[in-house]
């Protein structure tokens, strides 16, 4: 059964210019402080985020509880874990073109897909791991080149082959564990009013009532002697570092605390080793600081310490029964949500709670891919394939490996040989099993997912809007409470629960559109080849024929509302966010054309609901020129410059390059080339961030992140810049929307959810036979908020 889906996301800021910035995530300071004796202590530069910017004409974006969310989680990053230990695969050895051995593993599965079978599959190589989904067709097998093609390998210096041995599972299990630990361990520092150094802090016995509800708060005081479970470097056997602890699972992670108040205490040693041998040696500490907040504040220069990169800064107020937040980041960590609220104030301490503990998680993730952290876990990964490879060496001239190189992904075996393959994947399974069960008690898994979170409303949530739609979905969009759809019947007007209305008969065959309420414009791309033209109609003639049900108009009423100029056009873009002034560019072959309605008072919704329904508003568009191109668009994005005067620029995508046009000139800037053979386009997305453009470009597994500086005298300066940065799906998108803090890959069967900020993911919804139809930036009115309102067709779920 097919059924139309909504889902309303944030606040959209993603496309609005001067609302998106990464200020939200503090910024960056020297911090200089001094000790007891007055000597000078340098901390080196920290990123400080206390929920403002210091900038009195900034306001960040409101926190909404369902914003805080785990950054790429085990459940999706632990591939091998999950998918293939204890289930029949393939496992591949090879060497690429720089003589650089490589491992790749397969396996079929449809576990937590909804029952769709999906081939996940892992390339393991010295720079690191890359996982994408392939779609599976009973019809078509999938063949290993195809694969390592998907994955941008296609060169070889020795041609991959199949490792048959069942213990190959231990050893990619080991790659695997490079990705970082599963479970955290976490420092607390006890800091009582006035204390400036970290000798005084962590000479404290004992901590205050306040503290004391803090501890309560985080986790459960367990006994150290016979402790089980994850016990983050700490004695579970002599008593050596104290008798108890702090410990807790939050959402599958399983967290001890080191508490300095906990730590064995010395009196002989005042500089209290033993402790400072725990604390200083995590990544993330929270420093609970008694006091008002006009005491003198912690600094990291407090601590010596090289390992620790994160402060959390907690402070708890008796007054109204809250805690204040704030964060330090060594400059060096890339960004990492939730942002702070701002104020950084919780009044409610569950929220403060899951808020934290989700800081710290993804700020310890974080750190791990600064230059000190990934270039140690990319030596050592290399360091492991490399002796891998030659481990297996011996075994090439043994025939261990098939020699099959680019057979078909799990294949039938022969007859005269399936009883021995059975036996060999009978032997396989069941040490994967083992290694699976004994990963899981040593505490190398995520434990059970369950969590001691609240439940909280995920701002995806999808809602059916129309069940077993019987019509094949062209494109759509939103009107109103209603939806528009073009579908091989015509164009119809669909509301929840009402019989659908038709608006154009089946000979307006329309390819794209877009309502646009607030200008009381329908624009609509129709056929295909040199029949393509683009119409546009008044809303309320529209709405004014549905309405007397006077007429189902037809390919040949619509002759008035053609833009006479764009005959055989194959796409169009329009500008995202046009207060002002509309502009329209339309692609007709390698030709561009711009075309612009000033906004018009008179036009308004009100005023226009008083005109005929036979009345066009074509003669309100303006031709203001054509632009030349070597190559027709795939891909087309209208860029507003800073001052809207002769700074618009197009981005536009062809052959294997995205380039910046300006509207002005003409002129063109090479803005992006792709490295690959095989190049499938799909967005380019504008995303403002303090008044200046900047650009997801999407193509195959790929979304890069690139600034456009500030114009200069019309030409954009193109440079590589710090901001700049790039991710890789798990599937290959077809459609993507940006909906800030959110950015949505669809897929054939799936719906991936990363941040705009870095791209991270933060959930996968697998939604069968998934078709987007319709996104739109609303505003709501009462709320006075904007939002996304996403619309997709797809299979019906019980559980999505």
């Amino acid at each position: 059964m097919k059924c139309f889906y909504s889902s309303s996301v944030s606040e959209d800021l993603g496309c609005r210019r001067g609302e998106f910035s990464r200020k939200h995530y503090g910024s960056v300071e020297l911090l200089i402080s001094s000790d007891a004796d007055g000597a000078i202590q340098r901390a080196g530069r920290f990123r400080v985020e206390n929920g403002s910017s210091g900038e009195v004409n900034y306001t960040p974006g409101t926190w909404h509880r369902t914003d805080v969310h785990l950054e790429n989680p085990e459940y999706h990053t632990r591939w091998y874990f999950k998918y293939f230990l204890g289930k029949v695969h393939q496992n591949y050895i090879g060497t690429d073109a720089e003589k650089n051995p490589f491992f790749l593993s397969v396996v079929l599965s449809d576990q937590n897909n909804q029952r769709v079978p999906q081939y996940h599959a892992i390339l393991w190589r010295k720079t690191g791991t890359q996982k994408i989904c392939l779609p599976y067709s009973p019809t078509k097998t999938l063949s290993v080149k195809s694969i390592l093609s998907a994955m941008s390998l296609d060169k070889f210096e020795k041609s991959p082959r199949e490792i048959f041995h069942p213990e190959i599972q231990k050893d990619l299990l080991v790659l695997e564990e490079q990705e970082g630990s599963v479970n955290f361990k976490f420092g607390i520092l006890y800091a009582k009013d006035g204390q400036l150094t970290d000798d005084e802090m962590f000479s404290n016995e004992m901590g205050s009532e306040s503290f004391q509800r803090f501890l309560h708060l985080l986790g459960d005081t367990v006994t150290l002697k016979g402790w089980t479970g994850y016990r983050g470097g700490l004695d579970t056997k002599n008593d050596t570092t104290g008798i108890f602890s702090i410990y807790t699972v939050f959402q599958g992670h399983e967290i001890m605390f080191h508490v300095s108040t906990m730590l064995p205490y010395s009196r002989e040693n005042k500089q209290q080793v033993e402790r400072k041998r725990h604390i200083g040696n995590d990544i993330v500490t929270i420093v609970f600081q008694e006091g008002e907040e006009s005491s003198p504040a912690f600094k990291p220069s407090m601590i010596r310490s090289h390992f620790t990169h994160i402060f959390a800064l907690v402070r708890y107020n008796k007054q109204n029964d809250s805690y204040r937040l704030k964060i330090f980041s060594e400059e060096s960590v890339p960004l990492f949500g939730p942002p702070l609220p701002s104020p950084p104030v919780f009044t409610n301490h569950q929220e403060f709670r899951d808020f934290l503990l989700v800081k710290l998680i993804n700020g310890e993730k974080a750190t791990l891919e600064t230059p000190t952290f990934s270039q140690k876990r990319q030596r050592t990964l290399d360091m492991l394939i490399r002796s891998l490879y030659q481990d297996l060496m011996p075994d090439l001239h043994k025939n261990m490996l098939n020699r099959r190189s680019f057979s078909d992904v799990l294949p039938e075996s022969p007859k005269s040989t399936r009883k021995k393959e059975e036996a060999r994947q009978a032997e396989f399974v069941r040490l994967g099993q083992a290694l699976k069960l004994k990963t899981t008690v040593k505490g190398d898994a995520t434990a059970n997912l369950a969590t001691t979170s609240f439940c909280k409303k995920e701002p995806w949530e999808s809602q059916s809007f129309c069940s077993n739609f019987p019509h094949e979905v062209v494109c759509a969009d939103s009107w109103g409470q209603s939806l528009l759809v073009s579908t091989d019947a015509g164009i119809l007007l669909i509301d929840d629960g009402q019989p659908s209305v038709q608006v154009f008969d089946k000979t307006l065959q329309v390819k794209q559109m877009h309502v646009l309420e607030t200008l009381d414009l329908l624009i609509a791309r129709t056929d295909k080849g040199k029949d393509s033209r683009l119409l546009v109609f008044r809303l309320s003639a529209v709405q004014k024929d549905i309405e007397t049900k006077q007429i189902i108009r037809s390919k040949y009423d619509c002759r008035e509302n053609k833009l006479e100029r764009t005959k055989g056009c194959h796409l169009y873009a329009i500008n995202t966010h046009h207060g002002s002034e509309l502009r329209i560019v339309v692609a007709i072959r390698n030709k561009l054309l711009l075309v612009t309605k000033k906004y018009n008072p008179c036009n308004s919704l009100t005023s226009s609901s008083l005109l005929s329904s036979s009345e066009s508003p074509v003669e309100e568009f303006q031709y203001i020129r054509e632009i030349c191109l070597s190559d027709p668009p795939v891909v087309m994005t209208l860029v507003d410059g800073p001052t809207g005067d002769s700074d618009n620029m197009i981005c536009v995508a062809y052959r294997h390059q995205f380039d910046l046009v300006n509207e002005s000139t003409g002129e063109s800037y090479r803005l992006h080339h792709v490295e690959t053979n095989k190049v499938n386009f799909v967005a380019a997305i504008d995303v403002y961030e303090d008044g200046e453009a900047g650009l997801l470009l999407c193509y195959n597994y790929v979304c890069q992140y690139r600034k456009v500086h500030p114009f200069n005298g019309g030409s954009p300066l193109i440079q590589p810049s710090a901001y700049d940065f790039h991710f890789s799906w798990n599937q290959v998108p077809y459609a993507v929307v940006c909906a800030f803090p959110y950015i949505l890959a669809f897929t054939t069967d799936s719906i991936e959810i990363r941040l705009v900020v870095n791209g991270n993911l933060v959930h996968t919804a697998v939604v069968p036979e998934l078709q987007l139809v319709a996104s739109k930036v609303k505003f709501h009115a009462k709320t006075c908020t904007k939002f996304l309102s996403v619309t997709w067709l797809g299979e019906a779920l019980n559980d999505l």
